[in-house]
């Protein structure tokens, strides 16, 4: 029986199993080893991983991009609106801009129909159970930016971005000031790489 035996030479990183790679020739027929096998599933879960993170990031966007029916609901919705920025995001548009020198966010579906805005507002502008809730649940967190969010119906909700170090969340209130959800948010690391 012959053995053809193949060092990768990659070392510890995580290609290193390669190194065992062994091909055995039996009757013309090849058998790759389960070692070999193992390392490609790896390989291709982490490949899928990879690609669904990608695609379920924000897509910057130039405003050429984005459809005419978005562009015009988004004027007549914003007409002061100053540096617009766009994103597309699970088959929607968000506007990215400044209104009288607020930092906002639009959101639009493919027909230009509005969805929701968030506004920036001062931390002491959230609702005392928005704090509250804040200081005892998160201690050793700080309070970094507030947002007011209304959706197209008037319903109004808040964000509380919560950051310790590099980790990042925001903490969702409904208007009452009562906490609804958490949702974390990709480290600075993994915006910059867009």
């Amino acid at each position: 029986m012959d053995i053809l035996s193949i060092d990768s030479g990659v070392g510890q990183d995580f290609f290193s199993g390669l190194s065992d790679f062994r091909i055995s020739t039996t009757f013309g027929r090849s058998i790759v080893s389960n070692q070999y096998t193992k390392v490609m599933k790896q390989v291709s879960i982490l490949l899928i991983v990879v690609f669904s993170l990608s695609c379920s990031k924000a897509q910057k966007l130039k405003t050429a991009d984005v459809p005419t029916a978005v562009q015009s609901s988004f004027k007549d919705h914003y007409p002061l609106a100053e540096s617009v920025k766009w994103e597309k995001e699970d088959g929607n548009f968000e506007a990215e801009f400044d209104l009288n020198k607020v930092e906002s966010s639009a959101l639009f579906d493919e027909r230009g129909t509005f969805l929701q805005e968030e506004t920036e507002i001062e931390k002491s502008m959230l609702p005392s159970g928005v704090t509250n809730y804040c200081a005892q649940q998160f201690s050793g967190y700080k309070l970094t930016e507030a947002s007011k969010i209304r959706d197209a119906s008037g319903t109004v909700s808040f964000e509380a971005e919560m950051s310790k170090g590099k980790e990042r969340f925001d903490a969702m209130f409904d208007a009452s000031g009562n906490f609804v959800e958490k949702k974390v948010q990709p480290s600075d690391d993994e915006e910059s790489e867009d």
